[in-house]
């Protein structure tokens, strides 16, 4: 069962970042490009209604403490992968996490050269599967790690009330339609 979830994640980044770098004409009838031209089409990522529940994107994109990470994550165009149907749980830094990374760290992922590098480093803080806060202390109490989407597997530690998830302390948890966010103070580095 592990194995097709885990099979199901990847297929699912995979199309969202395909979708996500696709291209159409820009070109308008009268001759000028239109708006799609200086952004990519937002897709499935733009769809709203006021009757649903938000997903995972809805929520960040209407959070203060998180436009760095929306910012990111439209630079490396997964948008599409935080409005699939999950579950999916991401644990999302503020920007004070991204602040406190060295100098010029952040402007440099966000540069459209290394957009496949900044897509790894934001799926790094993505795991299949809804993981609360009871069931993250769950696994820690097994001793078991957090598969994260990007392949890599992260320790979660229990001090109290207190969880973290590879080295990154949980501050809140909000649910969405799709999955749980749980707001850390770091960006997870790699293994």
């Amino acid at each position: 069962m592990k194995t097709k979830t885990i099979m199901s994640m990847v297929a699912i980044l995979a199309i969202g970042v395909m979708c996500a770098c696709s291209s159409g004409n820009t070109e308008g009838t009268n001759g000028q490009e239109t708006p799609a031209a200086t952004s990519h089409p937002k897709g499935q990522a733009s769809v709203s209604d006021n009757v649903s529940e938000r997903n995972i994107l809805q929520v960040a994109v209407t959070s203060d403490a998180h436009t760095t990470l929306v910012a990111a994550v439209e630079a490396a165009q997964i948008e599409h992968v935080l409005v699939n149907a999950g579950p999916l749980t991401v644990f999302a830094p503020t920007n004070e996490a991204f602040g406190s990374l060295p100098e010029g760290v952040v402007e440099n992922l966000l540069k459209p050269e290394n957009k496949t590098d900044l897509a790894t480093t934001l799926t790094r803080h993505a795991a299949p599967g809804s993981f609360d806060l009871e069931a993250l202390k769950r696994e820690a109490g097994k001793g078991r790690k957090i598969y994260m989407a990007t392949g890599d597997y992260l320790e979660v530690k229990v001090d109290g009330d207190n969880v973290s998830v590879g080295g990154a302390n949980i501050l809140a948890t909000i649910p969405t339609s799709n999955g749980i966010i749980h707001v850390v103070d770091k960006v997870i580095a790699s293994n």
